[in-house]
């Protein structure tokens, strides 16, 4: 092991639940510890569905990387980015676009010390990782700008990382500040969980964790997000509603994380 590797190893509390390491368990991973599955063992009491916004929020994040791909984005700031799994960003990206470039975003050292994973790409396009957060805009910007060219088109992802920024003050300025330095012709996406009885438990099990803060928002509090832009049909929906296809599972019910694209005009 690396001395770096170890440096990010150490910064790992693993006495207290990490939102990435309770979604890679709900998700089937193993890069997970005894609180991350004890809490996440606790919400699904309340709420079993969250193994299905888990999966429905990997899904959706394919589906929407797609219809990015065909529009004709070919460079992705994912941020968030989680314990890697199957079809991440640049995976779904670069198989439909090999020149693809994709930048991830995280500040959890599991993250980060699984981040080599992330950094495979195809010999036409890239992908980068940054130790950064959300909150502070610039430094991504200021990393990023190595392997994407803001002079082009980009899509800004943050799936499921809203929810973890409970200011909305913040999550508004963090993303004036990203969407401002790309051109026009680049897209927001967004999947945040939304207020219903069983999530509000789930969410109030959470908090009482210890672990990072959620704050669950509404529909029309995501809808607010994409001011000024021009939203993809059908707006903000609930995951499996958006674009579904032969592959979407969970079309039939109603599932508590809802998402969308907007594209900045």
């Amino acid at each position: 092991m690396t001395d770096s590797s170890r440096g990010r190893l150490d910064r790992i509390d693993s006495s207290v639940p990490h939102p990435a390491r309770v979604w890679d368990y709900w998700l089937g991973g193993k890069d997970n510890y005894e609180a991350d599955r004890a809490v996440g063992d606790e919400i699904l009491q309340v709420m079993p569905d969250l193994v299905v916004v888990a999966r429905a929020d990997r899904q959706f994040l394919g589906r929407a990387v797609r219809h990015l791909v065909d529009a004709g984005v070919r460079q992705f700031l994912d941020i968030g980015t989680g314990v890697p799994t199957a079809d991440n960003t640049h995976q779904v990206a670069q198989r439909a676009a090999p020149e693809s470039r994709v930048v991830y975003v995280d500040n959890d050292p599991i993250v980060l010390a699984h981040a080599r994973a992330l950094l495979y790409s195809t010999p036409e396009g890239a992908t980068d990782y940054l130790d950064a957060d959300l909150r502070d805009p610039e430094t991504i910007l200021t990393g990023a700008a190595k392997t994407l060219d803001f002079s082009r088109p980009m899509a800004l992802m943050v799936l499921g990382v809203l929810e973890f920024v409970p200011d909305d003050e913040q999550v508004r300025a963090a993303l004036s500040t990203l969407l401002d330095a790309m051109p026009s012709g680049s897209y927001l996406v967004v999947s945040h969980s939304v207020h219903s009885e069983s999530m509000d438990d789930a969410a109030a099990k959470w908090n009482a964790s210890g672990a990072t803060e959620i704050r669950l928002r509404t529909p029309e509090q995501l809808e607010a997000l994409f001011e000024g832009m021009e939203q993809v049909r059908p707006g903000v929906v609930s995951l499996p509603r958006w674009h579904p296809d032969a592959a979407t599972e969970y079309t039939d019910r109603e599932v508590h994380q809802y998402g969308g694209l907007g594209r900045k005009p």
